[in-house]
Formats: C-alpha cells, sequence, structure tokens
C-alpha cells in the first residue's frame, strides 16, 4: 500500500496509534467483508503507469453496469431514468464543471444563477417557499432536517416511519449515537405507516416526525395522519420526497410539511455505482435561519441590474460552532446544476408525462410478475412506480439468478419489511422501460423463481 500512496508506514502506524486501533483491518471493520479488497491490487512494484492504467482498466470490465449489460429494474433510491443528451452537453460545460464554491459573486454570476434557479425548482417541487443550494445526497438531508427539527423545539426525540428507506435510516442511527438523539422507529402495516402503534403510548414529545412519499416499499402514505400526529404533538413534520413523484402527486408542502428532503439522483445524474447524488432540502420560511448549507438569494447591484449572491450567512456552514445548526461545508453545485437544467428541460408537462409512463410501466410489469406461479405482493397499498414482491425462492438468488439472463433484478428486501423472510424483492420501473423489455423480465422471472 505503502508504493503508491503518499503515506509512509510510520505516518500509517501514527494514525492507528492515535485512533487507539490495532492495525488498519480493524480502522475498516465496519466495511463488510465481502465488498473489502483482500490481498490489495496486486501490482507489482515499480510497474510502468501505462500498465498501471491497462491493469485497473481489466478490473474495472469485471463491472457489469446497466445500460450495456443489465437492463435495470431495481431502485430502492436510485433510479435508471432517462438523461438526455441535452443535459450531460450543458451540464459537461467547463464554466459549470471548473467551479466550485462562488464566494466572490462578481466572478460567478453563471454559477449563482443556475443553483439559484435550482432552489426555485425545488422549491416548487416541494411545495415550500424555499431551498438550499443542495446537500450531499439524500441521506445527509434527512440527517439535516432532524439537526433543524431539534434546534427548533429543542427536543430530541424524532420519530421515524420504518418505511424511511434504511440505508438512511442508518446514516441517521450514526448520527443519533454521537448526538444523543432518541430515534424512535414507527413501524407498518400492511406498507403504511402504523401511526396507531404503541410505541406512542407513553413517550417523551418528539421534535420531528419522519415520514417518506412514497416510502420505500413504493407506497403511497396519507400524510394527514402524519400531520395530525405532528399537530397533536408540537412536532415538525419531515417528508422525504420522490422529486419524479411530484410531477402526479400533491407536493408535501400541500401536506403539510415543515421540512422537505430528497434524493436527487433521479433529475438528471446517472447510476454511476452509488454516486456522486444529490440531496434536496427545502423548508417553511419560519426555519429559513436554520437552513443548512448555502442559500443563492437575488438582489440586484449598485446599477440596479438583477445580480445573485450568497445570501444569510458568510459561509455555506455556521461559523460559531457553538451556535451552529449544521456542519455541512459545501454543496453539490455540479449536480444541482444538471438537475436544473434536466427540470428545465422537462417542464412540468414532462415530469408528469415521466411520472406517468414510469406508473404505468410498473403496473404494467406488476400485473405480469404477479401472474407468475407462487409470486404474490408483500403489501397492498396503492404505489407508483416501485413495489414489493414475496417470492417462492430467496430473493438473493432470484437476482443471482436473472443477472445471469441480462436483468437487474431488483433489490433484495431486508427481513425487517417481510415478517423475518429472506424471500421479498423491491421491484422499480421507470419510462425506460420498454413493453418488450418488461415481456422478457417477466418470462426470465417465471423461470429464475422455479
Amino acid at each position: 500500500m505503502a508504493d503508491y500512496t503518499p503515506h509512509t508506514v510510520q505516518d500509517i502506524e501514527s494514525m492507528i496509534a492515535f485512533l487507539g486501533l490495532s492495525s488498519v483491518e480493524e480502522l475498516f471493520e465496519a466495511v463488510p467483508a465481502a465488498l473489502r479488497l483482500a490481498g490489495g491490487l496486486r501490482l507489482d512494484p515499480g510497474m510502468p503507469e501505462p500498465d498501471v492504467m491497462a491493469r485497473l482498466v481489466d478490473l474495472a470490465s469485471a463491472n457489469r453496469p446497466c445500460g450495456r449489460d443489465l437492463v435495470c429494474f431495481a431502485g430502492a433510491g436510485s433510479y435508471d431514468h432517462e438523461v438526455p443528451a441535452v443535459t450531460r452537453a450543458l451540464a459537461s460545460r467547463s464554466e459549470f464543471v471548473t467551479s466550485y464554491t462562488p464566494y466572490q459573486p462578481e466572478v460567478a454570476q453563471g454559477v449563482l444563477q443556475a443553483v439559484f434557479e435550482f432552489q426555485t425548482l425545488v422549491a416548487r417541487l416541494a411545495g415550500l417557499p424555499v431551498a438550499n443550494a443542495s446537500l450531499y445526497d439524500g441521506a445527509s438531508a434527512v440527517v439535516e432536517a432532524v439537526n433543524l427539527a431539534v434546534a427548533a423545539t429543542g427536543r430530541e426525540h424524532i420519530w421515524v416511519s420504518h418505511g424511511v428507506n434504511p440505508s438512511w435510516r442508518e446514516v441517521l442511527a450514526t448520527f443519533a449515537s454521537g448526538t444523543g438523539h432518541e430515534i424512535v422507529d414507527v413501524p407498518l402495516v400492511d406498507g403504511v405507516t402504523d401511526w396507531s402503534a404503541s410505541v406512542f403510548d407513553d413517550p417523551p414529545p418528539p421534535g420531528a416526525v419522519v415520514v417518506a412519499y412514497p416510502n420505500y416499499l413504493g407506497c403511497l402514505e396519507d400524510l394527514t395522519a402524519a400531520r395530525a400526529v405532528c399537530d397533536r404533538t408540537g412536532a415538525l413534520l419531515v417528508v422525504c420526497f420522490d422529486p419524479i413523484g411530484s410531477g402526479v402527486l400533491r407536493s408535501p408542502g400541500e401536506w403539510g410539511a415543515d421540512v422537505v428532503v430528497g434524493e436527487g439522483q433521479a433529475l438528471g445524474m446517472p447510476l454511476s455505482f452509488g454516486g456522486p447524488y444529490l440531496g434536496l432540502f427545502a423548508c417553511t420560511l419560519e426555519h429559513v435561519r436554520r437552513l443548512p448549507g448555502r442559500l443563492v438569494g437575488e438582489t440586484v447591484d449598485t446599477d440596479g441590474r438583477r445580480a445573485y449572491v450568497t445570501t444569510l450567512r458568510a459561509r455555506e456552514q455556521d461559523i460559531r460552532r457553538e451556535k451552529a445548526t449544521s456542519n455541512v461545508c459545501t454543496n453539490q453545485t455540479l449536480m444541482a446544476v444538471t438537475a436544473a437544467i434536466q427540470l428545465g428541460w422537462l417542464g412540468s408537462s414532462g415530469l408528469a408525462e415521466v411520472a406517468l409512463r414510469s406508473a404505468q410501466g410498473a403496473r404494467y410489469c406488476r400485473q405480469g410478475l404477479l401472474a407468475v406461479p407462487g409470486v404474490e405482493p408483500l403489501v397492498r397499498a396503492p404505489v407508483l412506480r416501485e413495489f414489493a414482491l414475496r417470492l417462492p425462492v430467496g430473493a438473493d438468488l432470484a437476482v443471482e439468478r436473472l443477472a445471469d439472463e441480462g436483468f437487474l433484478a431488483g433489490v433484495p428486501l431486508d427481513p425487517s419489511y417481510a415478517g423475518g423472510r429472506e424471500d421479498s424483492l423491491l421491484v422499480a420501473v421507470t419510462e425506460r422501460r420498454t413493453r418488450s423489455e418488461i415481456d422478457a423480465f417477466v418470462g426470465a422471472f417465471e423461470k429464475a423463481v422455479r
């Protein structure tokens, strides 16, 4: 390792000792063993750069990306939506790609305007008056929403629906382990949050109620019940929304959300093996001064011309640590610009068409899969573009078999969603999936679950 990194053996030993660990392996033990590279890259000492690059290309070619090798029916937070040529071309312009932190508005008007447009579009999707310039991803956005709610209410307890993406809940739990926030998991009943659950019998009042719309299983939640819980307890309603779904669904703001967060990957970003992605964050004006990260505002210059500046704070993160409500240090500017381009290209009618075509494809695919002997719906709540199935074989086995047939079949569900069983699969359909692809998938699925 030391041959290919700037850190000496002494540097590494010093760091490990400072952390109170015994080895580098202990440092990375939180990473599942299956994801760690056993034995290193096996590069010969002193290899020329072209030879190293050739070896890395060989390793990368072992991946089977969607679009080239696999037809994607997986979702669970990352979706294979169409990224048109206009989005790729404009977002890759050097003026956007090379820009970073636009502290000097006199030399960054183009980027600031693009971010301002992004904020405006996100605010409209969320149905709230103000949105920030983005965060790292959906998981960090929900953490920041909880941060805001705790600061606003002074309460440490947070009620989180089990329908929130489990990866996001895991990030939130990691955050809470260091801050002392108490996370209460609210169970699901037949795919939607049970707001009458026994966890509410005698808890301290929460600072926030966090619910997903649609939720992780693809089910549509009735946010009226969540809003009623907040009205009764004085908590803030945090809604984790799907920006594509906003093309056909009521916005979270119309349901009474105080804070809206989401993952913006579906707005012009490819799957890219998990990133970089885009955190969406919007809130009511009451909480604008607790808004995390950067905020771009519109003003006029000394000549009365329209101009754009970062506003409400000198930097995007709070300088006075003891009064900080956020530790975020930047935003995903290029991803935010990409999302603004994609939304501008689609327009409201185009976004509605993407959502509707995805919903229609999901309905057609679901009907086909449920006709396969032994396949049953996991839940029966209404869904949009994603749905959960119970299979006659293990979900991992089905995914492995379908990969051999050229399909990324879906995401095996954690047993907590399936009554402790490991036979449930989450399937997603986007507007990219054609009728012939869905028919071929159903045919391969029938063979895979025998």
